[in-house]
């Protein structure tokens, strides 16, 4: 009876103290909010020298003044639209110092400006000396547009590289100019490449890497049947040519992949197609000094594809060339995503007519073909065994004590990646951010400078990625070093959980645009009054950009936007951010499949209807890794989102299992079948229980 009694005792305890745990998460959690003034994690370790920022600044300003420029933009552009830029066009980050893929610089004789998104404004104050630049938040200060018309004077011009702006933002940016008699000029030469060679910098060589041929088995279609299917939409459009600008849509119609800018398989190159020529010269490819190596003659050959070659350079020249040749009103297909300068060179100054859409290749490869899928869940099953064995090494190495810093992280990832077959390198910069540097949504470690070490008490976010033959990989785990979050850690660590489940099991009809379903990943912590400050998900291209239009699941609705269908590719990554102290985000990439009562799915068994011939699709989760369960506070989960989690952990661990197991990998697999075990919801009753309950419960078993 005693022991009873002192079991009963401790109990009580127990509940008291988890209720007032339970009490202080509710009361607290709509505090946690992010400031309204930036909190730094750290001195940023790459922040440019004030001399420097000066100097560039100044060089800039003196190139506007010789050319009779009044305002200059900067944006982060290649002449391709490309959303990743090699180093010869990151004409921003030299001029501003901040990093990153997104953000927009304009100069004036007495302002420096940059526009930038909300993933980048704490990294603004790290790397931008803010002395010098001002930080214009996208969303919440004025646009380009409106800050240009509200401080130009008339008759001020505004500049840009014309290869560097995308017809669409031309168009937009010079009507509103010219409400205020502001000019928009074109300047063929780059300014800021002038500033640099005049202050000695000049910009890097544009990379002109080798190609690689990607066979049929990779990649399930000819480039010749790719070309004769996009030969018949030109005719049905009425058109004399198409001419490709984006280096992913020319690597995927040609079927080869090259190495000219990080991480993205793509080459600089164009591509005109002309269906009014016979082969080879209906096929014209711009790409470095216009010679091919003879593996990549052999490739086309063995396709059954003839092209013809020019230098990169002389695609301007080519276009000028065959605008003469075309009758005059012809019409040559551009994508909107075009720089302007093609649709100037185009147009022939009003003798071409122009037809300006979504590009057809784009429309093409955002649905993967069969061969294409399968080598996605190929790849992520490889990328998956990496991926537990690096969370394996990193708990096992700060639980002991090791030094493991954030650039460890990268590198021990990247090298386990490397011994899975077909790798071929990082499909983005690895985001491996303990602690405070997790709250930078795209933070990247450094090299240089004092490195900062993984601690027991860290979270640690890692959002990585891979590029194999057979497919692209984007996955983030967000774990806890010793298992031990705070209760609020807890708390966002489950709710962002959540809404990654609500979204990957969400059923929707066929064609639905991604800005419909966003708010599902969003509402667990909406209802907490918590949010975070970027998209929740983006396409993913077949052993490509990682990032891949033209869809897209985010808030607003992307104009080219043409629905989601089976086949395509889609990560899922809601998040939270303590700024100053911790992130999380959890990402898988999923497949759009077709949901009727024989899919793979959680809710398949009860579909009764297919939206009224519509048809029902949903996801299905290609990602493999386990989740960090020792974080979730089971009591706000139900029975869905709990059935989901054991189901996804025995998909895990029946498919990456035994390939521990052959590979004699054993520490690995023990490590994968404990964070695979099922959670039960024995352990939220346990919590979430009164102390009256377990009270009367014990009372009863003492007078057993």
């Amino acid at each position: 009876m005693a022991f009873k009694m002192l079991v009963l005792v401790c109990y009580i305890f127990f509940c008291i103290s988890s209720q007032l745990t339970l009490s202080y998460v509710v009361s607290s959690q709509y505090d946690w909010g992010e400031p309204d003034s930036p909190i730094f994690p750290s001195e940023s370790r790459s922040r440019m020298s004030r001399e420097t920022a000066e100097q560039r600044l100044t060089a800039v300003r003196q190139v506007l003044q010789q050319y009779g420029v009044d305002a200059y933009i900067v944006p982060t552009a290649d002449a391709h639209n490309s959303q990743y830029i090699a180093p010869s066009d990151a004409r921003r980050e030299w001029l501003s110092g901040l990093s990153g893929s997104s953000g927009t610089a304009v100069v004036t004789s007495s302002h420096a400006l940059v526009w930038t998104d909300g993933r980048y404004f704490t990294q603004f104050y790290l790397q931008v000396d803010t002395s010098i630049w001002s930080l214009m938040r996208q969303g919440t200060d004025l646009a380009i547009p409106a800050w240009l018309v509200a401080n130009m004077r008339p008759g001020s011009v505004v500049g840009i590289d014309p290869t560097t702006y995308t017809r669409t933002s031309w168009t937009t940016l010079e009507t509103a100019l010219s409400q205020v008699n502001v000019i928009l000029r074109p300047i063929s030469q780059n300014l800021v490449d002038l500033a640099r060679a005049n202050i000695g910098d000049p910009a890097p060589s544009r990379p002109n890497n080798s190609l690689l041929p990607l066979p049929i088995n990779f990649t399930g279609r000819r480039s010749s049947e790719k070309i004769s299917e996009l030969m018949t939409q030109i005719r049905s459009r009425g058109a004399a040519a198409l001419v490709l600008t984006a280096l992913d849509d020319i690597a995927y119609t040609l079927n080869l992949r090259g190495f000219d800018i990080p991480y993205n398989p793509v080459f600089f190159s164009y591509l005109v197609l002309r269906p009014d020529l016979s082969a080879p010269n209906n096929v014209v490819l711009s790409w470095g000094d216009g010679s091919l190596a003879e593996n990549v003659t052999q490739h086309l050959t063995s396709e059954r594809t003839q092209i013809t070659t020019i230098p990169y350079q002389d695609i301007f020249d080519y276009l000028k060339n065959m605008t003469n040749e075309l009758s005059r009103g012809s019409t040559i297909w551009l994508s909107q995503d075009g720089s302007h300068a093609i649709h100037l060179v185009a147009e022939a100054e009003g003798n071409m007519k122009t037809l300006s859409t979504v590009s057809p290749v784009a429309l093409m490869k955002c649905i993967k073909n069969q061969v294409e899928l399968e080598g996605f869940r190929s790849a992520h099953i490889k990328d998956g065994i990496a991926v537990v064995r690096f969370l394996r090494w990193v708990h096992e190495s700060v639980s002991a004590g090791v030094n493991v810093t954030e650039i460890d992280v990268s590198d021990k990832l990247e090298a386990l990646r490397h011994e899975e077959q077909y790798f071929m390198g990082p499909s983005f910069a690895t985001i491996a951010g303990a602690g405070e540097n997790g709250a930078i949504i795209h933070y990247k470690p450094s090299r240089e400078g004092e490195q900062r070490v993984v601690k027991p008490d860290d979270i640690l976010l890692v959002d990585s990625g891979a590029q194999y033959m057979d497919g692209t990989t984007d996955i983030t785990r967000t774990r806890h070093m010793s298992s031990s979050p705070t209760p609020e850690q807890r708390l966002t660590f489950t709710r962002v959980l959540k809404g990654q489940i609500l979204l990957g099991t969400a059923v929707f009809p066929r064609g639905s645009t991604g800005n419909l379903l966003e708010t599902l990943a969003r509402k667990a912590l909406w209802d907490v009054g918590l949010n975070y400050a970027h998209g929740t998900g983006h396409g993913v291209g077949h052993f490509l950009n990682v990032h891949e239009g033209p869809s897209g699941i985010g808030a607003a609705l992307m104009a080219s936007d043409p629905g989601i269908v089976p086949g395509m590719i889609f990560s899922d990554e809601p998040g939270y951010y303590e700024v100053g102290e911790y992130g999380i985000r959890h990402e898988d990439l999923v497949e759009v499949i077709e949901i009727n009562k024989d899919a793979d799915h959680i809710f398949a068994k009860g579909m009764v209807g297919n939206f009224s011939g519509a048809g029902a699709v949903g996801f299905y989760t290609i990602s493999l890794a386990p989740h960090q369960t020792a974080c979730l506070d089971v009591s706000i989960l139900d029975d869905n989102e709990i059935k989901y989690i054991n189901d996804y952990h025995a998909r895990v661990l029946r498919t990456l299992g035994p390939i521990l197991l052959e590979r004699g990998l054993t520490e690995d697999y023990e490590f994968l079948e404990k964070e695979c075990a099922p959670i039960q919801r024995s352990a939220a009753i346990l919590i979430s229980a009164t102390p009256l309950t377990f009270i009367g419960v014990f009372s009863l078993w003492l007078t057993v």
